[in-house]
């Protein structure tokens, strides 16, 4: 059998993802656990995360739009499925037939998902309602309901009942990522206040404000559902340290190694020249796989047992080691980045680098060159 050199390949641990939900999990007792998947699992696969997040304790998942949600409903995923933010022309009446809890954060959004209930209840002659989650902006200035909105809105959601059935409301933390940060209490207050109007109106919705940050330092603020995001897939959002197990590795392999004089330069723009004579190896990823450019002259990869300094800039589908006096074997492995248990790069170090955070980087890596390989505990 032919051996296979992977080109651009990066490897999710779902062992990893079950440890990271529980673990969380643990942090927030009474309170379920909702798993955010969205944008295809942070990169990682959202199906395959999603029913190692379920096996690790998760007892939701969440999605930014419907289409995700519906994609995990139909792939045979049962447990309750989430989802907050869709465009204007999007139609809820799969929603209400798939069972998938939505968002509303306006009058006009609410009349929407009522219009959709509607519909689906028209269609199947069954009793069709919605299932709504009210957001309630404390402070992120992005989604949600403006305060003064607020006491109009739950009023309104509370009189569509026959339609609408207001299962939360919630929000969302601009600064729990800095422990400390005045704004998270501030928005707490907020939350209550919106909480006391909803009861007042009639409402008895849960409550979710934590992610992943929050749930890691701010225990008062689990209510009665914790939306932990980034931490399932073991980077750590807080300057604390955690048991947390990053679950991607990204690899690629050694396709050609040559020898160069010194004096000889490298790629584009001749930005690095060598000092002397040295092997180099060609790696067959580049920025289209999610290697950043700006990386140039500032990243190794772990090749061969050990860190090596990339040469020259990162090219759209390839990238030059520098090896010394070192000839790896042709489909030698080369690991972009990983857990950094033995020494290799890890994402967090690559966002460090570029100003930037690990969301970004594992996000990234979904890309049509990328094969997704997925590993269990021991494989």
């Amino acid at each position: 059998m032919t051996a296979s050199f992977p080109r651009a390949e990066v490897v999710i641990d779902l062992s990893a993802i079950r440890h990271n939900v529980a673990l969380l999990a643990s942090r927030a007792p009474g309170a379920q656990t909702m798993a955010v998947v969205k944008a295809d699992g942070y990169g990682h696969g959202a199906l395959e995360v999603g029913r190692a997040a379920v096996e690790g304790g998760a007892t939701w998942l969440g999605t930014c739009s419907l289409d995700e949600a519906l994609a995990l409903r139909r792939a045979g995923i049962g447990c309750r499925l989430f989802s907050w933010l869709d465009t204007p022309e999007a139609d809820f009446a799969p929603a209400v037939a798939e069972d998938i809890d939505v968002a509303v954060s306006s009058l006009d959004e609410l009349a929407r998902v009522a219009d959709g209930a509607r519909r689906a209840r028209d269609f199947s002659g069954l009793s069709a309602l919605s299932r709504v989650h009210l957001k309630i902006d404390t402070g992120l200035s992005r989604n949600g309901c403006p305060p003064a909105e607020w006491p109009a809105l739950v009023k309104a959601a509370a009189a569509a009942k026959p339609l609408i059935d207001v299962v939360a409301i919630w929000s969302h933390l601009a600064c729990a990522d800095e422990p400390g940060h005045p704004s998270i209490d501030a928005q707490a207050k907020r939350f209550d206040e919106a909480y006391d109007i909803a009861r007042a109106a009639g409402l008895n919705p849960m409550r979710h404000l934590a992610n992943s940050a929050a749930v890691l330092t701010r225990p008062d603020l689990n209510f009665d559902l914790v939306r932990p995001g980034i931490a399932i897939y073991g980077l750590n959002p807080v300057p604390v340290a955690e048991d947390l197990r990053p679950a991607m590795t990204f690899k690629s392999s050694v396709v050609l190694t040559k020898r160069i004089a010194a004096g000889e330069s490298v790629s584009y723009g001749h930005s690095w020249t060598a000092e002397r004579d040295t092997t180099l190896a060609l790696v067959p990823v580049g920025y289209a796989d999610g290697v950043p450019r700006s990386l140039s002259g500032r990243m190794d990869v772990w090749l061969g047992g050990r860190r090596r300094p990339v040469a020259g800039r990162v090219c759209m589908d390839q990238l030059i080691v520098d090896c010394g006096d070192d000839e790896p074997a042709l489909g030698s492995e080369v690991i972009l980045f990983g857990r950094g248990g033995f020494g290799e790069p890890t994402a967090r170090e690559w966002a460090d680098k570029l100003g930037t955070i690990d969301y970004e980087i594992v996000t990234s890596m979904c890309r049509p060159r990328i094969h997704r390989t997925y590993l269990e505990a021991g494989s």
